[in-house]
């Protein structure tokens, strides 16, 4: 009878703590063009970045002609380009894969002591309730070690991602203040988008950045936005109607991603 009750109780508790992460907020993950067409090559697409916006406040992805890296941050949209300078993109400009939301914090969890990356994965992993729904992550604070990368604009004919990372900028920043955003997916969402962690960085002072290779942190809280929906715009004009997306791209991803 006593595990019983104990079982019966964390049973409760679960349904109460789900019900506070599921069912408290309704955000939706807006998400321009696939992962896979990004890796192939397709660099131009005809969303603005005012049309973005209008989806969501966080999030990150790239520019046309794969014009360095982005961080959505508050409503705005910064580039980090191939030189690490940062610049705040207007309206007009125009994006080929971007995925953002309308950030609320619905978990907090905090890191005590110093991890790395794979540390930060694990902790925040233990929080979430299951891995078969998406997250949204922000992280603002003072970061031991952020070493991230931007990559430089391309000219027709485009190449392969993949062959792009091979010429990356790579940025070092030691005892930095800013914020980490981005996103958690579930592993099915293979083609569509990243499976698991893809972060970007923004410094405080917003004049450097990029998208996170490898991190160390210590005494920060992670704010976590439980999202389960999601949105998906395809273009439908230009490279992504003619480009071959039917064979497995993990193991070019993971080159790509830094794994």
């Amino acid at each position: 009878m006593k595990l019983f009750r104990s079982t019966l109780w964390a049973l409760i508790g679960l349904m109460i703590l789900t019900g506070a992460a599921f069912g408290a907020d309704d955000s939706r993950l807006f998400q321009y063009s696939t992962i896979d067409a990004l890796l192939e090559g397709v660099y131009d697409g005809d969303l603005t970045l005012g049309a973005l916006v209008e989806h969501g406040d966080l999030g990150l992805g790239t520019f046309n002609g794969l014009d360095g890296e982005m961080v959505v941050l508050d409503g705005k949209v910064y580039q980090v380009r191939y030189s690490g300078k940062v610049e705040l993109m207007p309206a007009e400009a125009k994006t080929p894969f971007a995925q953002v939301v309308n950030f609320s914090t619905d978990l907090r969890v905090p890191i005590k002591g110093t991890v790395d990356f794979d540390g930060l994965k694990k902790a925040v992993g233990q929080a979430l309730v299951t891995p078969n729904l998406f997250y949204a992550v922000r992280i603002r604070g003072q970061f031991d070690h952020v070493k991230a990368r931007s990559v430089p604009r391309q000219n027709r004919p485009y190449p392969v991602l993949a062959d792009v990372v091979k010429k990356q900028a790579v940025f070092e920043f030691n005892n930095v203040q800013g914020d980490i955003v981005g996103f958690i997916s579930p592993s099915y969402v293979k083609g569509l988008g990243a499976p698991g962690w893809h972060i970007h960085f923004l410094r405080s002072d917003r004049q450097a950045g990029g998208h996170v290779l490898d991190l160390k942190l210590k005494d920060v809280t992670v704010q976590v936005n439980v999202i389960p929906a999601m949105d998906l715009k395809l273009p439908i004009s230009g490279d992504f109607l003619y480009v071959e997306l039917g064979d497995d791209k993990s193991k070019a991803l993971k080159k790509v991603e830094g794994k």
